[in-house]
């Protein structure tokens, strides 16, 4: 099963146009976005350009949640409160968008992976991929959709079978 995850859209729709179709292209099966979507408008986009399912958690800057929830339960997509557990292709996969300060979420990330009770914890919210194994949990962090506050905008593939995961760049 091949996973896109991507976070931080923050009504970039250019670039959220971009990241779908590339998720489009590469074949996916199960769209993860983990928060920072910010406006209805933007959610909608994704559901015109998406043929797939998408779970996903909110960030900080997630604005209408009443009308975002309506949007992704019209596709019959999830989008809730983070952390969000999922299990998908046989592994158990924490989302979360992120805790505060960069510094903050990275320590939280790095706890929750060295409980070894997820094979992925995936997050947003710093706008830099990150891309590592602790303990033998994959730390996967897209970076931001949208390039903002990113030397370019990101998102990322996961191998649910192979657990590799490869950050992809729009631009």
């Amino acid at each position: 099963m091949l996973i896109g995850v991507m976070s931080d859209t923050h009504d970039h729709l250019e670039n959220t146009r971009r990241a779908a179709e590339a998720l489009g292209k590469r074949g996916v099966e199960l769209v993860l976005h983990l928060g920072d979507i910010v406006s209805p408008f933007t959610l909608r986009l994704l559901a015109e350009k998406l043929d797939v399912r998408l779970i996903g958690v909110y960030g900080n800057n997630d604005g209408d949640k009443l009308l975002l929830g309506r949007i992704a339960s019209e596709k019959e997509w999830i989008l809730v409160e983070q952390p969000y557990i999922l299990e998908a292709g046989g592994r158990r996969i924490l989302l979360a968008h992120g805790f505060g300060p960069p510094d903050r979420t990275r320590i939280i990330v790095d706890s929750i992976a060295s409980s070894r009770m997820f094979d992925a914890v995936l997050y947003g919210h710093t706008h830099k991929p990150d891309l590592r194994v602790l303990g033998g949990t994959l730390i996967l962090n897209p970076g931001a959709a949208s390039g903002y506050l990113a030397e370019k905008p990101s998102l990322a593939l996961l191998d649910m079978e192979t657990m590799r995961a490869e950050i992809i760049y729009l631009q």
